[in-house]
């Protein structure tokens, strides 16, 4: 066997008892036996006393226990109130009594509760060893002889009890131990042999097993209590046996006479070796100079699991006895004296052991007491620091691991931060996050690390972890961006329904437009559209027709988020993948992944569930199309789609309508003023024709107008003067343009019914040479229209051609001799007509005075009214008409003729309208000062007899 190498230590504290003077004669020579219990101390002596001793070392009671020999042996069962003595002489029988300590007699004693004489085959021969079972129900007795006997009953009640010899060899008996369980073992050790004999349970009755050949001296074996194992001592080593034989040994050479085991520890009392002892290994250890020179005896507390000495000493005095109570040891010597050893805290021992860098130990020691897990991390922590401070990172490291829930991140973190050792670094704060400690700055600065070693599947697999989210999601996101890490951003954000911010990496990051655009139209009607809204002008540069198709869309109300990944044809610069590996995390019911080819047309029998759920999914408030205008600036073609899609809706609003088709009407302007080639253009302008023609059109008039301008779109102001009628507007439109071929146009069709553009041509027209070389023959066709209407009397026109000195005469030789022949007819006709009205004046004048100075014949044979023959009374008019009397209705001096009467009452009227009109000038001047044809004016006045001659007047 090898000897192992034992480290000392001072775990213990020896302080002297000082006993009162009371007591401390009985710990003299008269004491046969000592035991604890009950925190108490039973002294027994030679003369058949027991002393109960209290822990101040004072004695609380005695009593007379046996009236012959002396108590050899003792045992309090269990922290009970019973007490087992046994004395002996060896002249008689060896005695038991089981006393009842709570129980008092008349003279003060406890009570005896059985009395027991132990057999042995040869009486001559002491007790060597003792041991009795918890429940006090078997008792053996060990003796020098090699015979052990049992007794067995109910020795607390006294209700007999029986003896036999169940063991006997040639050997004394050095030591018994019962060990109790499914059944009670009774451990015999003679001085060659190590046995097991069952005493209870199956078994019971079968001869002792030899466990091992080889024996212990006596006081050499104990039971440990608290491991359950039977600890013997022997020269080479110390072993430990268990019912089915032997079990671990730990090497310690040297002469025992004594072993224990108090608490961890085994406790030793060694002799002096028959030699010098310079050969002992462990004399180093053990030995102090006296020893070498005296030979004295020394008192060990040995850990045998740590393989360390507690405490070791020299004992001045031989041992007498060792007993422990009170949570410590004690060491009484020959001589009386009496010293208590008690272990160092926790701390203290470790603090002895941190002095000799003994950390391995110091945190085997930890966790044997089992002290909090927090305290041991405190340990790590140091040895981690240590062999650190030694070079050695990844022991270190191991150790701040182990320490890490309560030992400050930074501390660790700025050490291998120093020392640039990454890879620590990186196990750290991997274990940092798994026991969610960690902050914001170590995910910032565990991606740095990945980033910086550029390891990609141990970043994939940090963030892909199963189970509850171990770092900060925006932080970690945030580092996967300024790392390149798009990918896993995009994971992250997708996983933990960060939708926005998984766009911004497809567009911002990644520039996988086409990605977005297919992203955003796997979400939520609300989201889709914020992240559209957002960036809609760089969707529409880089993806136009996608992007213009999903606002078509949404705006027409008809979005639903899309369940499978749609191949773009437009081209990318990177090949679609990131929405195929982030379908599966979005929150959509059944999602799946694929390329989509057009399907057939489905009737509502065919129609599959999925369509159905989707049907089914809840409106969304559809935005005004105005809110879309500003993100289509650059991209008319789309933008016209765009418009062109919803102006075909049914169910559009006033206000909606308005807006769409203004905004049409304006990029059709826009679009054809663009374009140089004719024919383009003048599609484009009908197309925005088409927008304004009919009624009820949804743009105002000022709008159309104003764009119709801005775009040189004369087609547009003329249609919509025409609508309202404005014809006077539309050819001084042209006018104002200086488009001459236009007003001309505008002229022919406008003209008939609206004879003052005749005039506003003839003022144009002689305008500038340039305008006037354009009207062409036009000028002749004005003039001719404004002469045959009598819009301007010769004179007018001559005047208005004559403004700005650009006609000649001779471009208007043929007007104006038409003019001057027609004037001259017409003064020829007025000469001729003037002659006749002369002549019949002078005949209706003949008339008069004939009538007034003449008798007139009638000769009329028929009444006028009724036809009949004129027979007496007869009336007869001036106007030769002729009446019968009766025939007229009134007859008086203001008789009239009923047929001229009429006539006369018209001309009357005339004559009377002329003469209350005669002093109405202001009128004339009125009507003279607005109207360009003056004359037409004079004539009309005269015409109605409102101007006469003075003598008329008169």
């Amino acid at each position: 066997m090898a000897l192992t190498s034992w480290k000392a230590f001072n775990f213990i504290d020896v302080s002297p008892v000082k006993l009162p003077e009371d007591s401390s004669s009985i710990f003299d020579s008269d004491l046969s036996s000592i035991c604890t219990g009950s925190a108490n101390l039973f002294v027994g002596t030679t003369d058949g006393f027991v002393h109960i001793v209290s822990s101040a070392f004072r004695i609380v009671r005695s009593f007379k226990a046996h009236d012959t020999g002396s108590i050899t042996h003792m045992r309090q069962i269990n922290d009970t109130a019973l007490l087992v003595t046994l004395a002996e002489d060896l002249s008689n029988e060896p005695v038991l009594k089981v006393w009842a300590l709570d129980t008092e007699k008349k003279d003060g004693g406890p009570r005896c509760l059985s009395t027991v004489s132990v057999q042995n085959a040869r009486r001559q021969f002491p007790i060597s060893a003792f041991a009795a079972v918890d429940d006090l129900s078997q008792v053996a007795v060990g003796f020098a002889n090699g015979s052990v006997t049992i007794i067995r009953g109910d020795l607390i009640h006294d209700r007999g009890a029986r003896q036999r010899i169940v063991f006997e060899s040639e050997e004394p008996i050095t030591g018994l131990e019962t060990q109790t369980g499914a059944v009670t073992t009774l451990y015999i050790s003679t001085t060659s042999r190590i046995l097991t004999l069952v005493i209870a349970g199956r078994g019971q009755g079968q001869p002792a097993r030899v466990l091992e050949d080889t024996g212990c001296g006596l006081g050499c074996m104990t039971l440990d209590r608290e491991g359950g194992d039977i600890l013997i001592a022997r020269e080479e080593a110390i072993f430990t046996y268990g019912p089915r034989g032997r079990g671990a040994s730990y090497a310690f050479e040297g002469p025992k006479t004594s072993i224990d085991a108090f608490r961890d520890y085994v406790a030793l009392v060694c002799p002096p070796k028959a030699g010098t002892g310079k050969s002992d290994p462990l004399r180093k250890y053990t030995a102090s100079p006296a020893e070498d020179i005296f030979g004295t005896t020394t008192f060990t507390l040995l850990d045998t699991d740590l393989k360390f000495i507690a405490h070791s000493e020299a004992l001045v005095s031989p041992m007498k006895r060792i007993f422990m109570e009170w949570g410590d040891l004690f060491l009484l010597t020959t001589d009386g004296k009496i010293f208590r050893y008690r272990e160092k805290t926790l701390q203290q021992k470790l603090e002895i052991l941190y002095e000799r860098n003994l950390y391995i130990l110091a945190i085997n020691l930890a966790q044997k007491i089992g002290i909090d897990p927090l305290q041991q991390n405190a340990i790590y922590r140091k040895y981690g620091d240590f062999l650190y401070q030694r070079g050695d990172y990844d022991t270190a490291m191991q150790q701040y691991l182990r320490a890490i829930d309560n030992t400050e991140p930074s501390q660790v973190i700025r050490k291998y931060l120093d020392t640039q050792r990454i890879h620590n670094l990186i196990e750290y704060l991997e274990e940092l996050h798994d026991h969610g400690r960690a902050t914001v700055d170590h995910t910032t600065l565990l991606l740095n690390c990945y980033a910086k070693l550029k390891d990609t599947s141990k970043l994939d697999s940090f963030i892909k972890a199963p189970g509850e989210l171990k770092f900060d999601l925006e932080t970690a996101i945030a580092m996967c961006r300024q790392g390149g890490y798009y990918e896993q951003a995009a994971y992250l954000a997708t996983k933990h329904g960060e939708n926005d911010m998984v766009v911004d990496i497809l567009i911002e990051d990644s520039k996988k437009y086409a990605e977005a655009v297919e992203y955003i139209w796997r979400l939520d009607p609300e989201v889709a559209y914020h992240n559209l809204m957002k960036y809609a002008r760089v969707l529409l540069t880089h993806c136009p027709e996608r992007t213009a198709e999903l606002f078509k869309v949404y705006y027409s109300g008809q979005y639903r988020p899309r369940t499978e990944v749609e191949q773009s044809s437009e081209p990318q610069e990177q090949p679609t993948s990131t929405v195929q590996s982030l379908a599966a995390l979005l929150p959509l019911r059944y999602m799946h992944v694929g390329t989509r080819t057009q399907p057939p047309a489905e009737t509502p029998e065919t129609a599959t569930d999925e369509d159905r759920v989707e049907e089914t999914l809840p409106d969304y408030d559809i935005p005004k199309p105005r809110t879309a205008f500003s993100a289509f600036v650059d991209h008319p073609k789309e933008f016209i789609d765009f418009l062109e899609t919803l102006v075909q809706q049914a169910d559009l609003k006033q206000d909606a309508k308005v807006d769409l088709f203004t905004t049409l009407f304006e990029m059709y302007l826009d679009t054809a003023k663009g374009k140089k080639d004719a024919a383009e253009r003048e599609e484009w302008e009908t197309k925005a024709k088409k927008l304004i023609e009919g009624k009820d059109i949804p743009i105002s008039t000022s709008n159309v107008l104003l764009l119709s301008d801005l775009s040189n779109f004369r087609e547009g102001s003329t249609l919509v003067r025409e609508q309202e009628g404005l014809r006077l507007d539309i050819f001084r439109s042209f006018t104002s343009a200086k488009d001459t071929q236009g007003a001309i146009k505008a002229l022919r069709r406008y003209g008939p019914d609206e004879p003052q553009l005749y005039v506003d041509a003839l003022t144009y027209f002689a305008s500038s040479p340039k305008i006037l070389e354009e009207a062409g023959d036009e000028l002749d066709a004005v003039l001719q229209r404004i002469n045959q209407d009598g819009l301007l009397s010769p004179l007018q026109v001559i005047q208005a051609l004559s403004n700005n000195a650009v006609v000649t005469m001779g471009r208007v030789k043929k007007y104006l001799s038409d003019n001057i022949d027609r004037e001259r007819k017409e003064i020829t006709t007025n000469r001729r007509l003037i002659t006749s009205y002369k002549s019949e004046t002078e005949t209706k004048q003949q008339e008069l005075d004939h009538l007034t100075t003449q008798p007139v014949v009638f000769q009329s044979r028929r009444c006028q009214s009724c036809g009949g023959t004129l027979d007496l009374p007869t009336v007869h008019f001036l106007c030769k008409h002729s009446f019968h009397e009766r025939c007229l209705n009134k007859l008086d001096d203001d008789a009239q003729c009923p047929v001229c009467a009429p006539t006369n009452a018209t001309l009357r009227a005339i004559r009377q309208r002329q003469v209350d009109s005669a002093d109405q000038h202001d009128l004339f001047k009125g009507e003279l000062s607005r109207s360009r044809d003056r004359f037409g004016v004079v004539s009309e006045f005269f015409g109605r007899g409102i101007m006469r001659p003075q003598s008329t007047m008169e």
